[in-house]
């Protein structure tokens, strides 16, 4: 009997430590559970900002033009209510959209509560390098430099300090997307025209520059700009016709940035639309003509007349214009990916036959040209490196805390213990 005492005793002993070990260190659990969502929630909301929210703002949150930056205490002080609302809803008269998907934005909730998570606790130097990772790094902005004895032959005319001091801002500030010499690109309208000097007042053109131009790409630049560097820029606009002939010259062509994962979106973008004519590795076929080779190469240096060629086509042969269906991004991974090949490019290629492109029929197949071998699942074997095996997902590895195994094994023991202690008990009173 007294046996049975102290095995009951010893299992209460035994689970009031485990409940006690449990509730001291319980806190730090919850608060690494905590860590953990957080850590999760950036993650995600990095990615969400690399694809949505860089082009505008920056890799790094270092705002970009006249857009604000959002590396900054304010907002990693601001409630979660308010920045809520304004990428939800977004803000009015602004260049900021509703990106929530109640205001016919593409993002949910929790999506939206990722994008917070970023602002307010991420690290703005490693959602960078995820951006980059993902090759959606925005280019830094185009500017030129306006030469000296240009500067001074617009000094030379009335209000002349003024329109120097315009150009050099629109040579800094707008020339991205208004053009060399206010022409206009695709991105923005000219602003060296007849009908604009006429048609707009000055107050009209003031408005316009700084609060921005709803429903366009227009930004508002009274955050950016001085009101007299507004008002310099604005006595341009209107005057740019005493100016002279090609002040502002044209910007620098962008290089393309390449990165692992520009390029294996090359790589597959090249595969779906281009290997059918130019052959699987660039070789060629009878329907047009090698890339992978050095005479093409030699021809071909520089991005921008491969940009062109994809994007406009060539007239008077087969090469469509694929700019009508291939954005900006994926015309340029193309372009990396066939720069790729220059290193290694023969001197003259083999074009590609059969399997569809236009040899001899016992050499054409059924099959889509660029038809690849499934890989053959392999076996995953577990290693002191990869305890899950290699390749595995680490959910299909069991995991137990031992908070867990704790809470269901003692109580299991403390009951086992005394049904065994009564089991002695009635065994010696039977044999008594």
């Amino acid at each position: 009997m007294r046996q049975h005492y102290l095995i009951g005793f010893f299992a209460a002993l035994v689970l009031s430590i485990a409940l006690g070990l449990y509730m001291f260190f319980e806190p730090a659990r919850q608060a690494q559970a905590q860590l953990d969502l957080l850590t999760q929630q950036v993650s995600e909301g990095q990615e969400l900002y690399a694809e949505d929210c860089a082009v505008c703002h920056g890799a790094a949150g270092e705002g970009l033009g006249a857009t604000p930056a959002l590396d900054s205490e304010g907002l990693r002080a601001m409630d979660f209510d308010t920045l809520y609302k304004v990428i939800a809803r977004g803000r009015y008269d602004t260049a900021m959209a509703a990106w929530s998907v109640t205001d016919g934005g593409p993002l949910n909730d929790a999506q939206i509560e990722s994008l917070i998570a970023v602002i307010q606790q991420g690290d703005w130097l490693s959602t960078r390098g995820v951006v980059v990772g993902l090759g959606l790094e925005p280019r830094a902005p185009i500017s030129v430099t306006v030469t000296n004895e240009t500067l001074l032959q617009i000094a030379a005319l009335p209000d002349g300090e003024r329109l120097a001091s315009a150009v050099q801002t629109y040579a800094t500030e707008c020339v991205a997307c208004h053009g060399a010499n206010g022409q206009g690109t695709s991105l923005a309208s000219a602003l060296n025209t007849e009908a604009l000097r006429v048609d707009r007042s000055a107050a009209q053109l003031t408005t316009a520059v700084t609060s921005g131009v709803a429903g366009t790409v227009m930004p508002a630049w009274a955050g950016t700009l001085t009101p007299e560097q507004i008002g310099d820029v604005v006595l341009l606009i209107q005057r740019w016709d005493e100016l002279p002939a090609n002040a502002i010259p044209e910007p620098p062509a962008r290089p393309i940035i390449v990165t692992e994962a520009l390029l294996a979106a090359g790589e597959q973008l090249y595969a779906a639309s281009c290997a059918r004519c130019h052959g699987t590795e660039g070789q060629g076929t009878r329907r047009a003509p090698a890339l992978n080779e050095q005479p093409f190469f030699e021809t071909y240096t520089a991005d921008a007349a491969l940009i062109q060629i994809i994007s406009q086509g060539v007239p008077g042969t087969a090469m469509p214009a694929w700019g009508d269906r291939l954005g900006e991004t994926e015309v340029e991974a193309i372009v990396a990916y066939l720069r790729s090949w220059e290193p290694t490019a023969p001197a003259v290629a083999v074009p590609q036959t059969g399997g569809g492109f236009g040899g001899p029929p016992w050499q054409r197949a059924n099959a889509a040209p660029n038809a690849q071998p499934l890989a053959q699942e392999q076996p995953q074997t577990a290693t002191a490196a990869d305890p899950v095996g290699a390749g595995a997902s680490p959910a299909s590895a069991p995991v137990v805390d031992w908070r867990i195994a704790a809470l269901i094994g003692i109580p299991t023991a403390f009951v086992l213990a005394t049904l065994v202690g009564a089991s002695l008990a009635l065994w010696k009173l039977r044999n008594a």
